[in-house]
């Protein structure tokens, strides 16, 4: 059998009530801030997180660069451990920089690949290799995860703290009532007969 509550009360925290305490109001106000600041903080972080994120990942896509280099070794063949999957491997391969410098470093390219072979590698502005760099659709996704990530790290501080702060205010509320008992409690003991 469920109790009846009566209905429900919109702002009832806030509502004037000649029972409410001064720990009730600081309650109320301790929630309000928890939720606003959790709400406000999580979302705030999350866009500003994404939009770093895709800003960074489109500034790669604009700077980066494929490159033409030459295999210097033949490319190995996929291992067994590396299972029937493994696309790439890894090989070393030589390439020109943009100030004309011969530079040299691995690459991830097609297995069995003959030395001399003429590959596509990534560069940055300053010649060093780097990864292909992510996709329109690729950097939304990233950016969008680790927004949300980011949201919901910054979200969790206030909503833990607020969570702590009421823990402690209902705990000194249990001791104030313990203390009034211990006083209330032995009048009504005695019997008046």
């Amino acid at each position: 059998m469920v109790a009846f509550r009566g209905p429900k009360v919109w702002l009832w925290r806030w509502r004037r009530n000649p029972l409410k305490r001064r720990s009730d109001r600081l309650e109320s106000w301790v929630v309000l801030a928890a939720w606003a600041l959790t709400v406000c903080g999580g979302v705030i972080a999350g866009l500003l997180s994404a939009e770093s994120v895709e800003s960074g990942l489109a500034r790669q896509r604009a700077e980066w660069h494929p490159t033409a280099a030459l295999l210097t070794q033949d490319a190995p063949e996929p291992s067994a451990t590396s299972g029937p999957g493994a696309e790439k491997v890894w090989a070393k391969v030589r390439w020109t920089a943009p100030d004309g410098s011969e530079r040299q470093g691995q690459a991830r390219v097609e297995p069995a690949t003959l030395m001399g072979t003429q590959v596509t590698v990534w560069t940055d502005t300053e010649g060093r290799l780097v990864t292909k760099p992510a996709s329109e659709s690729q950097a939304r996704l990233r950016a969008g995860l680790v927004g949300g990530l980011a949201g919901m790290c910054v979200a969790a501080v206030p909503y833990v703290g607020g969570r702590l702060v009421r823990g402690r205010l209902e705990r000194r509320r249990m001791d104030q009532w313990d203390e009034e008992w211990a006083l209330i409690g032995p009048l009504w003991a005695r019997k008046t007969w």
